[in-house]
């Protein structure tokens, strides 16, 4: 052992004493490391007063994975000197996942060490972690005054701002202060996701940081690369898109890094079999991984309570249960609920304030359990001990969700249905809630079991169109001068094919236009790229019109004479909009449930021969639509009358069947 002190001795002369504990665990073996711990044990014990050497041994217990022994070496060596900053950190760090306990520790030690930012940002590190961004965002309000000068302050505030021009605000001060990839992606993000007056700006400005971050060869993470993904898609930037990598091997990175939501963005580029299957493949990656964290800390499970003359217990997570897509198709589900038959338990991490919508919901429910900020863990025991019989999940990858909750299997039975048109990838998740029409033609192309509604998957809960505009009298072809076709589709959905299958129509339509309902036309790139499709079959920018509208998209259907639908990633709420205003809308439908949507509610309000199986029938279908203004006519006067006779509209049968299916799986 002599040995190994005379070896470390030069180092430790220098008070460079994790430096040669690194090195030495580096350049050994593990039966060597061993050695070497005991060593600078040794040395500790030679001067119990010295905090280096246990700070030393917390370092090396670490590399040895020896977390017990690491955490008690810096416990002691905090004890011997609080101003040990590195000490408190990997003290927290040694917590072993539990972020409350983690948060406690770095409270002590800002209790001793006031002033250090380490600890601060720690700590704010830590809140975030916890799934707590209002509260993290407060702690940062009250550093602001003393650490204005931190860029890591203005990034953590402009991240988690509820404002969004402060949001910004504060991400070009962190930029401006030390500017790096990271921060000028977010920056980017931001701008593209900035709502209101000067949206198309914005969305143009961060289109050109995006490609700044590109032409500045700085390397990227997978988060990076999803913001930037995010960001071109928005403006249908092709060429920018084709430099961030392949498709697959960009899913299979978002996948490995936790990040679920950008999955859906692959959607719109599956174009083969292969690819669908890769997709699949990628949501069970992330699937494997949190389900492999939530073993590790698992909850208690309260026995059921289910009794043969109990109530049935159905719980419905989402963050959307308020004005919202999701609840313009969950509403009917609340509105003829029978509570002498079922019992319905509410969860959302929705972190903004009730709307009319949310408190309707509450008042129906036997209990709204509004949770914002709750850790995935945390939410899962607070659903857990509502000894449910069945759990729905709605949420899907929209934001403020709470998905992997689902990992730890909260109820006996969890479900997937309307938040996200395709597997997640959680094994905890047992069945997929669908109906004949969005039933995926391969069952391999679903990681569940599905679970059948007898005629549609959705409802339209009519309180939703409230206060919609009223379908103008006539075609718009006579208004207008021309026929027009349209979308109001997020551009994210989006290809070059898909455009070009449009301008195909379009250009087989003498003299007609096309209209794109959508905030993002207000930006040059968005404009440019589209007229680029259009022209390349025959369509001149003089055909096209761009509206660029939030929020106040649906009177601008009584311009629109037919609505083509995006592939393979088809509409959902766009193509219940559209059909409410009495616009026809032509779609493709494919083999996955994504590209079905559209399929099962046209099916459903009886315009199935809308539905194309190939791209040549999809132009076919849609020339033919153009040519039949008396079929055209008479939809537009009648849509809403026969939507309501639909099974779209027998909201009460709806729920009837909704709650009879749960109630089976749940047997």
């Amino acid at each position: 052992m002599s040995d190994w002190i005379a070896m470390a001795e030069p180092a430790i002369l220098r008070g460079e004493i994790e430096a040669a504990a690194a090195a030495i665990v580096t350049a050994l073996a593990r039966d060597t490391a061993l050695t070497a711990r005991d060593a600078l044990a040794a040395l500790a014990d030679r001067d119990a007063r010295d905090a280096s050497w246990l700070f030393g041994l917390t370092r090396l217990a670490m590399r040895l994975g020896e977390t017990a022994a690491a955490s008690d070496y810096a416990r002691q060596t905090v004890t011997l000197r609080p101003e040990a900053v590195g000490a408190w950190l990997q003290l927290a760090v040694l917590a072993g996942g539990r972020l409350d306990l983690a948060e406690a520790i770095l409270d002590e030690g800002l209790a001793a060490n006031p002033h250090d930012p380490r600890l601060a940002e720690g700590k704010v590190l830590t809140i975030r972690n916890l799934g707590e961004g209002p509260r993290a965002e407060a702690y940062l309000e009250t550093l602001l005054p003393r650490l204005e000068g931190q860029a890591w302050v203005h990034f953590h505030l402009g991240d988690l701002a509820a404002d969004p021009a402060r949001g910004v605000a504060h991400l070009r001060r962190a930029h401006e202060l030390a500017p790096d990839v990271h921060t000028q992606t977010l920056l980017a993000q931001a701008l593209a996701r900035h709502s209101g007056d000067g949206e198309g700006a914005r969305l143009e400005e961060a289109q050109a940081i995006g490609r700044q971050v590109l032409q500045s060869g700085a390397p990227l993470n997978a988060g990076h690369l999803k913001i930037l993904w995010e960001v071109f898609a928005q403006a249908c930037a092709f060429d920018d898109l084709a430099r961030l990598g392949d498709i697959h091997t960009l899913g299979r990175q978002w996948a490995q890094s936790g990040r679920h939501s950008a999955l859906m963005r692959l959607m719109p580029w599956m174009a083969s079999a292969e690819d669908r299957l890769q997709l699949l493949a990628q949501h069970r990656l992330w699937g494997e991984a949190v389900e492999t964290r939530a073993a590790a800390q698992p909850i208690r499970t309260p026995p059921r309570l289910a009794t043969a003359e109990s109530r049935l217990r159905v719980g419905f997570m989402s963050s959307d249960l308020r004005r919202h897509a999701v609840t313009s198709f969950a509403l009917p589900l609340f509105d003829h609920l029978d509570p002498s038959r079922v019992e319905v338990f509410c969860y959302s991490y929705f972190q903004g304030r009730e709307d009319a919508l949310q408190a309707h919901i509450a008042r129906r429910a036997s209990a709204f359990r509004w949770m914002p900020g709750i850790a995935a863990r945390d939410a899962a025991q607070r659903i857990a001990d509502d000894r449910l019989d069945i759990l729905v999940e709605l949420g899907g990858a929209t934001a403020m969700n709470r998905l992997e909750a689902m990992a730890w299997r909260p109820a006996p039975v969890q479900a997937s249905w309307l938040g996200y048109p395709h597997s997640v990838g959680l094994n905890a998740i047992d069945r997929f809630i669908c109906d004949p029409h969005t039933l995926p033609a391969d069952p391999a192309l679903l990681a569940e079991r599905p679970l059948l509604m007898p005629r549609s998957w959705i409802a339209l809960g009519e309180a939703v169109f409230e206060g919609h505009p009223d379908i103008a009298p006539g075609l718009p072809e006579d208004r207008e001068g021309a026929l027009t076709f349209g979308t109001a589709n997020a551009p994210y959905k989006f290809t070059p094919r898909v455009l070009r299958a449009w301008a195909q129509v379009a250009a087989a339509v003498p003299g007609s236009r096309f209209a794109f309902i959508r905030p993002e036309a207000g930006a040059a790139t968005f404009r440019a790229q589209v007229e680029a499709q259009f022209a390349a079959e025959g369509v001149s920018p003089d055909r096209l019109a761009f509206h660029p509208v939030r929020g106040r998209h649906m009177a601008l259907y009584n311009r629109v004479d037919i609505s083509l639908d995006t592939f393979p990633l088809t509409g959902g709420a766009t193509t219940a909009d559209a059909l409410w205003m009495g616009v026809p809308v032509v779609s493709l439908r494919g083999p996955a449930v994504y590209e079905r949507l559209s399929a099962s509610i046209l099916a459903n309000v009886g315009l199935g021969d809308l539905v194309a199986n190939d791209l040549e029938g999809f132009t076919q279908t849609a020339l033919r639509l153009a040519a039949d203004r008396p079929r055209r006519l008479a939809l537009r006067e009648g849509l809403r009358s026969q939507i309501r006779r639909s099974p779209l509209g027998d909201t009460e049968t709806f729920a009837r069947d909704f709650y009879a299916m749960l109630a089976g799986a749940a047997r």
